[in-house]
């Protein structure tokens, strides 16, 4: 996953509205979102090499959601895959807080990451590569490839995006914020971060929509959350070299008796 924007207690009937766009190498295979055989109460999408998700909600109401934090200098080859981090968190009934205090102990291991996980009223983030965990507030969230709400282009252009969405005095249809996730636009050579892959490749990931003849968007992900606990999932896979889009949709409701 490369792009977090999350309106969190921003909207009125909304307490929870996620966007997302998980940017991958086209040949790792992945299997789309789905209730997972294993644990049928977890809706999302499944890496089919490392095992884990970038992505899930379940049945109770536990969400969760990664991005790596891009440092090449740092990579460690054979570190555990970071994408077991959601999908334990989702599997498991631990309180938000207390998984993240117990994976902190743990989180040098991996190499650099950024996760979301919540329940009911708490969300919070994490990163092994900041300073701590955070409980967040009430407001629009933007995560990409470093830290919570750095400013790197494609972060603030999708916040003001949502924001400008979300001032309509009513929710907009899903379209109008999958066009959001679907901006091809790279940002200015002034504007691009350094984070060690070069200017080309700094120019190629610049965009919320990532296209390269290796590397890109593999799917882009909407979920609404409303106050009567109702989830609205709806992912768009996207291949490059295959049929155009597919469109997934689940809805639901929160139940505190589901399984786990």
């Amino acid at each position: 996953m490369c792009l977090l924007i999350i309106a969190y207690r921003h909207h009125p009937y909304y307490p929870l509205i996620l966007l997302a766009n998980r940017d991958e190498y086209y040949e790792r295979p992945t299997a789309p979102a789905h209730f997972w055989k294993d644990a049928p109460w977890v809706l999302g999408g499944k890496d089919l090499r490392g095992g884990g998700t970038w992505l899930g909600i379940t049945h109770t109401g536990r969400i969760a959601a990664i991005t790596n934090y891009r440092d090449p200098a740092h990579e460690k080859k054979g570190a555990p895959s970071r994408g077991m981090l959601v999908k334990d968190f989702l599997v498991r009934k631990d309180p938000p807080l207390y998984y993240l205090q117990e994976l902190s102990k743990k989180s040098a291991a991996y190499n650099g990451f950024n996760l979301i996980v919540g329940q009911g009223k708490e969300l919070y983030w994490y990163s092994n590569r900041g300073q701590g965990i955070r409980h967040l507030s009430p407001g629009i969230i933007g995560l990409s490839n470093h830290l919570l709400d750095t400013p790197w282009p494609k972060v603030v252009k999708a916040k003001k995006a949502l924001a400008r969405l979300l001032s309509s005095p009513t929710l907009l249809p899903e379209e109008a914020f999958f066009e959001i996730l679907l901006d091809r636009r790279p940002a200015k050579d002034s504007e691009l971060p350094d984070t060690g892959v070069g200017l080309e490749w700094e120019r190629i990931l610049s965009p919320i929509f990532i296209t390269s003849p290796v590397y890109g968007t593999r799917s882009s992900t909407l979920i609404f959350l409303d106050h009567q606990g109702e989830v609205t999932f709806v992912e768009r896979t996207h291949d490059p070299n295959g049929p155009l889009p597919r469109t997934r949709k689940y809805q639901f409701r929160i139940s505190s008796t589901a399984r786990p």
